[in-house]
């Protein structure tokens, strides 16, 4: 490898012989670094530091007010949420839930009225954007969530039922590495920063894309060739849209900017990273390599499921608290609403009861958010080209978690709804029609002339490659956030809740020794739309069954008979709790406590339990009933008295 050294647009690169060691020192994070230049974590091949960007679109500093105008650095966000916890102490709690990478924090907030109960107590979702480093857009709407949620509270009776009843788990920033260098940088990449062989020459990292013109984006460089395969678009006067018409047919190459750093005749093909948060799930997760070429492979799936400790978070958490019946973990770029699964049709695999609510969501979600697409990844992501994809987000949501688990796309790339010009054609000639009507023309930066060092005379601009191909332009942000994070509130809507139905306590028959047979009846209800489990999670055995409790109070013991009860259970529809081992030479106290199975409410349903009691005795019996299931909650004691 060549050592490069390029002083023009004070960009001060440098490349070392494969091998050479270039010592870091402690990392400096940007936000706490004052100085001009970015550097990231971890030994590579090529250049880790890069120059600070301040771009146009992002808030690099908190206001005293939370606006969403523009996207927000992570230092800002973390800023705003700890504003928010000291604000809404009663509802919030803000905490570490890990350490990436780089070993940044990665900070997620619990919003629930702490006064109605605990939120491991509570029917939960969990929120989470920027798993992938430059798809930013998500953690803005899991922020606009988090304000919408708490400052909606006392004041919006629909938020204030929410907020009472449920836990809402919010994580803007699952990949804090890779949002600060998209954000302080011009460097983009897929998820994590961890140095990754992305060409698979045994180098790693070592031919990142270079801004080349110092303005704060990586574009694309045009230039003529013998062998071009593109031509300028005709049809467009203004000279900026190229058209591609097959290799060897055109005047110009297009690619990457920057410098062919490794000398194998691509450009940018090996930055920053490489290994993708969203292929490092364990459900069907398939290495990067096999050893016969006949298996299936996916790249950046990293070297075991979870070896990453962004997605390890977030699996860790979930299983520890697996009242959580919600999610969507949020990408961008493809407007729609996606879910599992990733290597079958819908209804190769699902349960046909769990299928119903996918579907059931994919119509609200559209509603309300006004997508064309929605479905699952496998067959409608892929346009029915039945492309699978492993070790994906939405797979383990629902085969190993059993939960209503979206991974929704967000912004569509200012993709033409209309023929804007007539032409019979919705392209990137319309895109260019609404850039400069809806957008100030900010979107498409000019071309403009370059030396390169290698290329001679070439061309660099194009479509801005974070603010409006893969994020929406800042001005256009809210919507698309709001929307979303609306989506993401009516389905905690729709999480089951729990009351008390009726309670009979019926006699059957007195008896002369002084005892008496009762029949008790008591009756819950779901009084929410999702049933209290989905059908999968009983299978992989994530949640228990609803369990109704039943303790007998007071003094259980017959009157000089301090070995009898004064009540026995008739039937066997009750079962007794395990107990631990006995001490030797020690007798028990009689055990009141007994419990009995009922299932999984539907929405809307009521269930019923009924025992046999036969008491002892002329004095009352009291019994407290209580309900515990893991996905809809608690349900509180309720005093019975049979007499």
């Amino acid at each position: 490898m060549k050592n490069v050294i390029l002083t023009s647009c004070l960009l001060l690169q440098s490349l070392v012989a494969a091998g050479q060691v270039l010592p870091l020192g402690t990392p400096s994070f940007p936000e706490s670094d004052t100085s001009k230049i970015y550097t990231v974590s971890g030994y590579r091949h090529g250049v880790s530091f890069f120059p600070k960007v301040r771009n146009q679109h992002v808030q690099y500093e908190a206001t005293p007010q939370l606006t969403f105008d523009k996207f927000h650095s992570a230092d800002v966000i973390y800023t705003y949420m700890k504003r928010l916890a000291e604000t809404y102490p009663d509802l919030v709690d803000l905490y570490e839930i890990s350490r990436s990478y780089e070993g940044r924090p990665i900070l997620q907030m619990t919003v629930t009225n702490k006064k109605s109960g605990k939120a491991t107590d509570k029917p939960a979702a969990f929120f989470e954007g920027n798993r992938h480093s430059g798809e930013v857009t998500s953690a803005e709407s899991v922020l606009w969530l988090m304000q919408h949620l708490l400052t909606g509270y006392g004041k919006e009776e629909d938020i204030t039922h929410v907020v009472d009843k449920n836990a809402i788990y919010l994580r803007p920033i699952n990949n804090p590495d890779g949002h600060n260098m998209y954000i302080h940088t011009a460097q983009m990449n897929r998820s994590t920063v961890r140095p990754y062989d992305q060409d698979g020459d045994g180098l790693l990292d070592e031919d990142s894309p270079t801004d080349l013109n110092g303005d704060g984006n990586i574009l694309r460089m045009r230039h003529k060739d013998p062998k071009g395969d593109y031509i300028i678009d005709p049809r467009d006067t203004s000279g900026r849209i190229m058209k591609y018409v097959g290799e060897g047919k055109g005047e110009y190459k297009v690619v990457s900017e920057g410098i062919d750093l490794d000398g194998d005749g691509r450009i940018g093909e090996d930055g920053i990273g490489g290994l993708d948060l969203h292929r490092n799930y364990p459900e069907n997760w398939r290495p990067m390599k096999e050893a016969t070429g006949r298996g299936w492979t996916q790249g950046g799936a990293g070297e075991y499921p979870l070896s990453e400790v962004e997605t390890r978070a977030v699996v860790s958490f979930l299983l520890a608290n697996p009242h959580i019946y919600i999610v969507n973990s949020m990408d961008t770029r493809v407007p729609m609403h996606l879910r599992p699964p990733s290597t079958s049709k819908s209804e190769d695999r699902m349960y046909p009861e769990d299928l119903k609510w996918y579907k059931y969501f994919d119509e609200v979600g559209k509603g309300i958010t006004g997508y064309e697409r929605a479905g699952d990844v496998y067959n409608d992501y892929s346009n029915g080209a039945l492309t699978p994809l492993f070790g994906h987000g939405p797979d383990f949501g629902y085969f190993y978690y059993g939960a209503i688990w979206y991974g929704d796309e967000l912004w569509d790339n200012a993709r033409p709804k209309e023929d804007l010009n007539g032409d019979g054609e919705k392209d990137e000639l319309d895109q260019l029609i609404w850039d400069e009507k809806e957008n100030d023309g900010a979107g498409f930066i000019p071309w403009a002339a370059f030396n390169h060092p290698t290329l001679g005379p070439v061309e660099i601009g194009g479509w801005d490659p974070k603010f409006f191909n893969q994020n929406a332009p800042s001005k256009h942000l809210e919507p698309w956030i709001k929307n979303e994070a609306l989506f993401n509130l009516e389905m905690v809507k729709h999480l089951p809740a729990l009351a008390w139905g009726d309670v009979e306590v019926r006699k059957i028959k007195s008896y002369k020794s002084d005892s008496t047979d009762y029949r008790v009846r008591i009756s819950y209800k779901n009084t929410g739309r999702l049933p209290t489990a989905l059908r999968q999670a009983d299978l992989v055995k994530i949640v228990r069954p609803d369990r109704l409790n039943i303790e007998f109070t007071g003094d259980l013991a017959k009157p000089a008979e301090e070995n009898r009860l004064r009540y026995q259970v008739l039937d066997s529809t009750l079962s007794r709790p395990r107990s631990g081992r006995p001490t030797p030479g020690v007798t028990p106290p009689p055990s009141g406590k007994y419990f009995k199975e009922t299932g999984y409410a539907g929405g809307g349903t009521v269930q019923t339990a009924e025992f046999k009691v036969r008491t002892y005795g002329s004095e009352s019996l009291r019994l407290k009933a209580s309900l515990t299931t893991t996905r809809a909650g608690l349900l509180e004691e309720k005093e019975i008295v049979i007499q």
